[in-house]
């Protein structure tokens, strides 16, 4: 790691490097057939990487906040049965690596509860090259708000001209754009590049892998060159 870096990659890890949004989705879809509410699954997928309260309010609109506590406390439950059977995405800790070996600060920007930080962090197994990482206890609403990408870089200290992310959804999209940062999007998580492109994001791959395999030339790469960080498509 950097001992003190002047540029960083953010990454997003539900989705991103660890194949963990379908958990997500079996977690909400059960935990609304626990509390009586019946939601589609695309629907369900269309939020995940939302505030939760956002998502709560997207897809139980007319749901009392009793009602919407309790399916949150369903999907922690359900979720935490999927936790043993999480997995690193292709190319993820490699990426990770390469990221550090060229002197950027690696930051875990999420904002997912420490209990399931701790089983994601074990799934990467990349302590070695991660600089900081973020936690929903360090802001009141998760992404698409910015409040989760600018703790990130305060917490290294990088300003966001110096910095890029990596994520799987419009939601780290709109995130970064807010603060600065351009946003280097994976379709891992299941959204199409079409619909990130419109949203926004610099570049689209496949996957953290693809992008590895194009390091230099995308828009993580010109963090080392002077002047703006570029994007393609």
């Amino acid at each position: 790691m950097p001992a003190d870096p002047s540029t960083a990659v953010l990454f997003d890890i539900d989705g991103t490097l660890v194949d963990s949004n379908y958990a997500h989705v079996d977690a909400w879809w059960r935990a609304f057939r626990a509390v009586d509410e019946s939601v589609d699954a695309w629907r369900i997928h269309r939020a995940i990487g939302m505030d939760s309260s956002r998502l709560l309010g997207a897809l139980l609109p007319d749901a009392p906040d009793d009602v919407r506590a309790t399916a949150k406390q369903y999907h922690s439950a359900y979720y935490a049965e999927q936790m043993p059977r999480l997995r690193t995405l292709p190319g993820a800790r490699d990426l990770l690596r390469a990221v550090a070996s060229l002197g950027h600060a690696v930051v875990l920007a999420t904002s997912a509860p420490a209990s399931e930080l701790v089983r994601l962090r074990e799934v990467l197994d990349a302590e070695e090259w991660i600089t900081a990482v973020t936690s929903s206890e360090d802001v009141d609403e998760a992404k698409p708000a910015p409040g989760i990408v600018q703790v990130a870089l305060d917490r290294v200290g990088v300003v966001a001209e110096r910095a890029v992310m990596v994520g799987d959804a419009m939601w780290d999209v709109e995130a970064s754009a807010r603060v600065g940062v351009p946003c280097v999007s994976v379709m891992t998580g299941g959204i199409g590049g079409d619909e990130l492109r419109q949203a926004g994001a610099a570049a689209v791959y496949d996957d953290a892998a693809a992008v590895l395999a194009d390091l230099d030339g995308g828009p993580i790469g010109a963090l080392g060159a002077p002047g703006s960080v570029g994007g393609r498509s």
